[in-house]
């Protein structure tokens, strides 16, 4: 099915064996535009093969932001053309703002899955308030990152995954996909369980844990089909499930009355003790979620914004960074909700080594019990916005990297079914056998590892690419620039090694299996290091010095 860099149309060709055979091809091909067909006018030229090629969103899709390609708004091509020729910053305006709003707060989702949420409690429960700090940082590195993803998709009009299949060779390109997947799979597994848990909750246990998982599979087709009615009533939901979760969090930490004076100094100041060290590792492995990176260069293109335009690009990169910034406030506010509750009902208990996902519910209905609404349906309603949403985020960034690794051209619900097949199947055998609060914090953990694995096969490519010129052009990030992002990896790789190793320390038993990991982990440190140094004046020199010794 898939296609390599230099195959032209890839996977998308049709076969040739037949009229019907064709037509039942096409039949599973987006519709083509208008303008895509008169460029094309079905020939073989140039225009045909771009048509071919896949795209995060089509053009008749794209919301339009510029008000001189708006046939009801104002013609600016003045202003832009006063603004191309110098480095003036483009006016303010607050309408424009709201046209580039939606991107960021759809990326903010993997911030506040059920995974981060679970990190949330057990690093409120285990350390207090005093992890707050860190909690913050975490997210500002997140933001870096998450920028850095919005600028490689506005200034190149492609994705990470399809930049990375013209980048790297077709080995390395499959590798990649592979880990994009396991990591997505993974990730949705925890989105997934964390609203089937919900549903339990919010049905007094009625619905078992793997109905949940059922009733969530078929929901996500129904939000994902509101994009045939446009992009913005698929945000629109988005923003009231977040809306949900604020509400219901911050209903949680007005309820428990934290104290004022430990939330601002766990907040301000830096504090790790040795106890500690485990869920600080946790929170900040929970902030970086791979398949964020690409889905976030992805959704960047639902605007209509032409690469070739520098105005154009600058413009739109000032709104998404402002975007971004307040949608991860918004994220930061809510995962210190979450913390705070869990640190004000169980910081120094019996309880904190215990508590999960699973069971979070039910001692916090214990701990604090409820009024007019108890406190164990507001976390339940919590958690569903929480599994929700990004269980759709999900099947959306599966979307993007199926078809930018691969070069699939196939209608969206057909690469939806793809997508959640991939993550439903798996997570329905987990209900089924991991049925219980034990068994899902020991599931929930291998999960976490699996994904602190593909970390740097999302990190590296992203900073590689927009360190190019060749790929971004004048928007390429500066030495300054490249000297911060490389050190923000570089710690959140080894912050992700030091899990790794506490984690697989204790599980790994035998001569056998410690050699197998050595094995894993020496091939896997040659692929990372590989990233690192192709393309890199370094690598060069190690190439030339290599060829000298052997000549």
């Amino acid at each position: 099915m898939s296609a390599g860099p230099g195959n032209g149309a890839g996977a998308a060709a049709l076969p040739s064996d037949g009229a019907g055979a064709e037509d039942e091809a096409r039949a599973l091909l987006p519709a083509s535009t208008p303008a895509s067909d008169a460029a094309g006018g079905g020939g073989k030229g140039e225009e045909q093969e771009e048509d071919l090629e896949e795209r995060a969103f089509e053009a008749s899709e794209k919301v339009i932001v510029s008000l001189s390609d708006d046939p009801d708004g104002e013609d600016d091509d003045d202003l832009e053309g006063q603004l191309s020729t110098s480095s003036a910053s483009p006016p303010f305006s607050w309408r424009k703002l709201w046209l580039f709003t939606g991107p960021g707060f759809l990326m903010s989702i993997a911030f506040l899955d059920p995974g981060n949420l679970e990190g949330d409690l057990q690093a409120g429960a285990a350390a207090g308030d005093t992890l707050l700090w860190l909690l913050m940082w975490a997210t500002a590195m997140g933001l870096l990152v998450q920028l850095l993803a919005a600028r490689l998709g506005v200034a190149t009009g492609r994705h990470l995954a399809e930049l990375c299949r013209d980048e790297y060779p077709d080995w390395a390109r499959r590798a990649l996909w592979l880990m994009a997947e396991v990591a997505m799979v993974g990730a949705d597994i925890q989105e997934v369980i964390g609203s089937a848990i919900a549903i339990k909750i919010l049905s007094k246990g009625y619905l078992p844990l793997w109905a949940g998982v059922v009733i969530t599979a078929l929901d996500c087709f129904i939000f994902l089909s509101l994009e045939n009615y446009g992009v913005r009533k698929l945000e629109a939901v988005f923003a009231v499930l977040i809306a949900t979760m604020a509400v219901s969090f911050a209903w949680m930490f007005t309820d428990t009355k934290p104290n004022g004076k430990d939330l601002l100094i766990g907040i301000l100041v830096p504090k790790l003790s040795s106890k500690t060290i485990r869920q600080a590792v946790g929170v900040v492995g929970c902030v970086i979620m791979p398949h964020n990176v690409f889905l976030h260069s992805a959704l960047v293109q639902s605007r209509k914004v032409d690469p070739s335009k520098e105005y154009r690009v600058r413009e739109a990169l000032r709104y998404y960074s402002i975007e971004s910034t307040i949608a991860l406030a918004i994220s930061f506010m809510i995962n210190l909700f979450v913390t705070t509750v869990f640190a004000k009902g169980f910081y120094g208990t019996k309880e904190a080594g215990s508590i999960g996902l699973e069971n979070a519910g039910q001692y916090l209905q214990e701990k604090f019990g409820g009024g007019f609404l108890p406190i164990l349906y507001i976390w339940g309603i919590g958690l569903l916005a929480a599994g929700q949403s990004s269980t759709i985020t999900g099947t959306y960034a599966g979307q993007f990297i199926m078809g930018g690794f691969l070069n699939l051209r196939l209608k969206k619900w057909i690469r939806s079914l793809i997508t959640r097949s991939f993550a439903i199947v798996p997570t329905i055998i987990v209900a089924l056998f991991f049925d219980s609060s034990d068994a899902l914090d020991v599931l929930n953990e291998w999960l976490n590892v699996l994904q602190s694995i593909q970390i740097p096969f999302a990190l590296i490519p992203l900073i590689t690419l927009v360190s190019k010129e060749e790929v971004m052009g004048v928007f390429k990030i500066g030495r300054k620039m490249q000297a911060v992002t490389w050190t923000v990896a570089a710690l959140l790789i080894t912050i992700n090694g030091y899990l790794l190793l506490d984690f697989f320390s204790s599980e790994v038993r035998g001569l056998l299996y410690g050699s197998l990991l050595c094995v894993a982990v020496l091939a896997y440190a040659s692929f990372v290091l590989y990233l690192i140094l192709r393309g890199t004046e370094m690598s060069n020199h190690i190439i030339v010095a290599i060829r000298k010794r052997l000549s």
